[in-house]
């Protein structure tokens, strides 16, 4: 056997390596503090800019397109309903979803303004990391806010401001919200806007 065929095995292996499907890679303790502390880094700019709250609401929905994994979260929220929506469907709630969202605790956030958010702590937990934060604001004391990353999409998920889920307040409430529009993900979506 020459060297030119063991040079072509070896291109063709390399090849055949890069063109595989191969499992995402892990994410670690450290990217998952780097995440959230750019995330807190953007929150904290937000409430601190003196930008109305129009102009902050649109902000904080940026923060969410950046380090939030939006489409899991809204599939999450909409539970078994999303299983059999429509791609189109899906699409249109996650966007009217994200604006919901910004809207909403932007106007939490807005309650810091003055105030800042330190990182604190990582702990993984199988799939996810518990990125452990506090907020600290003027004459309050301080609480505990926790973003949960998830280790393959390298977002987070789910944000919980002192051990309540948003994840799970937002299912609860998304749910009621789905049974008023008779089911109608379409209705709920433009009901969002």
């Amino acid at each position: 056997m020459s060297r030119r065929f063991f040079l072509a095995a070896g291109l063709s292996t390399v090849a055949l390596a890069v063109t595989l499907p191969r499992p995402a890679l892990a994410f670690s303790e450290g990217e998952a503090r780097s995440l959230i502390t750019r995330t807190v880094s953007d929150i904290n700019g937000i409430i601190n800019s003196g930008k109305s709250e129009s102009a902050m609401y649109r902000d904080f929905e940026g923060v969410l397109t950046t380090y939030a994994d939006t489409p899991s979260i809204a599939r999450s929220v909409l539970g078994p309903p999303a299983r059999s929506a429509s791609s189109s469907d899906l699409t249109a709630f996650t966007k009217a979803f994200k604006g919901y969202l910004a809207r909403k605790y932007g106007a939490r956030f807005r309650e810091f303004i003055g105030g800042q958010i330190q990182v604190n702590s990582v702990q993984k937990v199988n799939s996810i990391y518990d990125v452990r934060c506090t907020a600290i604001l003027q004459g309050e004391a301080p609480f505990a806010i926790s973003f949960i990353v998830h280790d393959k999409s390298g977002k987070f998920i789910d944000l919980q401001i002192e051990g309540i889920s948003l994840l799970k307040t937002e299912r609860a409430e998304i749910g009621a919200m789905l049974d008023r529009a008779g089911g109608s993900i379409s209705a709920l979506t433009r009901s969002l806007g």
